[in-house]
């Protein structure tokens, strides 16, 4: 069983799998977040140091090089939950590029290393994940969880009309790019998978019951 965790910067991904994790005793492989050199600089720094360091890029590099490192292992062993996964990057580096952050050159550069490492994972005895757990939610509910998270960079009120721009097609993302796997989607508007046990246990029945769809297939 191999289960990822997508969805909007926020959302309780670490959360979700946290628990997912504990229910099927299985090892989670959390995003590279706390130490990560990029990430600070990438939301702090004036957009002309941005810019003139290349951080987007950069941070894309990082993501995909960690995430590639975690599907590795997670694809060799059986019962594992990833907080985020390789397939994701590419969304997050693509409004990038829409936003002049990243430039033609560094996105060819990008793809071409991403398919190169999708072709390797094909060589391992597991091809891809079982599922992923899509956190769905209303931007108000995306802009409460990254303040109550509290990540100082995160929370520049100037940041609001980037995090817009990624929330608003993320569903397309999901619907009509991402192909890797079954998806099942949890409504975070109304799941407070924290602080209630019984929603809690709809995340755990409604993931169960997706795995038995995708196992009986």
């Amino acid at each position: 069983m191999l289960i990822v965790v997508g969805g909007m910067i926020g959302l309780g991904k670490s959360s979700v799998a946290e628990i997912l994790g504990e229910h099927f005793n299985s090892e989670v492989f959390y995003e590279s977040v706390d130490d990560n050199p990029i990430l600070p600089l990438f939301y702090s720094e004036t957009e002309e140091e941005i810019q003139k360091k290349r951080y987007p890029f950069l941070l894309q590099l990082y993501f995909l090089n960690t995430r590639f490192k975690s599907i590795k292992e997670a694809l060799v062993n059986d019962n594992n939950v990833l907080d985020r996964s390789i397939y994701e990057d590419w969304y997050f580096a693509k409004k990038n590029m829409e936003l002049g952050r990243i430039n033609d050159l560094e996105m060819k550069i990008y793809e071409d290393l991403l398919h190169n490492m999708l072709e390797e994972l094909e060589e391992l005895p597991k091809k891809a994940p079982d599922v992923m757990v899509y956190l769905k939610g209303s931007f108000e509910t995306v802009l409460k969880r990254i303040a109550l998270r509290g990540r100082e960079f995160e929370i520049d009120e100037s940041l609001k009309e980037y995090y817009n721009f990624l929330w608003k097609d993320y569903d397309d993302w999901v619907n009509n790019y991402y192909n890797a796997s079954e998806v099942v989607v949890i409504d975070m508007d109304n799941m407070d998978v924290v602080n209630n046990e019984a929603d809690k246990d709809k995340l755990i029945e409604l993931v169960e019951n997706k795995l038995n769809e995708v196992r009986s297939k």
